[in-house]
C-alpha cells in the first residue's frame, strides 16, 4: 500500500473534538492577557442586567481556542516538520458564548496547495459549535503553512 499524499487530505473531516467548558476563570484570565476587561466579560452582576443575562466569552478567546480544540484532530502529514499559523481568509462571530457554555470544533481540510518546495498551504473551515445552541460562536476559514522535510 502506498503511502498519502499530503493532498490527498483535501476533505478530511475534523472532529468533532471534546467539549471544553468557558469558565469566569478562562474568561478573565483572558482579559487579563489581552487587557480587554470591558464588563459584559468579567463583571458579573453588570453582565446580567444585558440581554446576554450573563457574562460572554471574549470572540477571540473562542477564536483562540481553536488551537487547543483541534489538538490531536488534525490529519498526521507524513514528512512534516512543522506547522505555522498562517492566518484566517474568514472569521465570522455568529453567537456569543455563556458563561458555563461548552464548546467544541468540528471542521474539514477543504484545501492544500503546493505554495514553494516543502511547503503546502492548508486550508481548514472550521466551525465551534455551543453546546445546546442551534447557531454556532463562530466560523473561520484557517491557514497554516505545513513545512516538510
Amino acid at each position: 500500500m502506498t503511502e498519502p499524499t499530503i493532498e490527498s487530505f483535501k476533505g478530511t473531516a475534523i472532529g468533532p473534538s471534546d467539549w471544553m467548558e468557558i469558565d469566569q476563570d478562562r474568561i478573565n484570565a483572558f482579559a487579563d492577557a489581552t487587557l480587554d476587561h470591558q464588563y459584559i466579560h468579567v463583571d458579573v452582576e453588570r453582565a446580567a442586567t444585558t440581554p446576554f443575562g450573563a457574562t460572554i466569552a471574549h470572540g477571540f478567546l473562542t477564536l483562540s481556542l481553536m488551537v487547543h480544540l483541534t489538538e490531536g484532530l488534525t490529519p498526521e502529514i507524513p514528512g512534516a516538520v512543522m506547522g505555522i499559523n498562517y492566518g484566517f481568509d474568514k472569521i465570522r462571530f455568529l453567537n456569543p458564548v455563556a458563561v458555563g457554555s461548552r464548546i467544541r470544533l468540528t471542521g474539514t481540510v477543504s484545501n492544500i496547495e503546493l505554495k514553494a518546495e516543502n511547503r503546502y498551504l492548508a486550508t481548514y473551515d472550521c466551525t465551534v459549535e455551543i453546546e445546546g445552541e442551534e447557531r454556532p460562536a463562530l466560523i473561520a476559514r484557517w491557514l497554516a503553512m505545513v513545512v516538510t522535510a
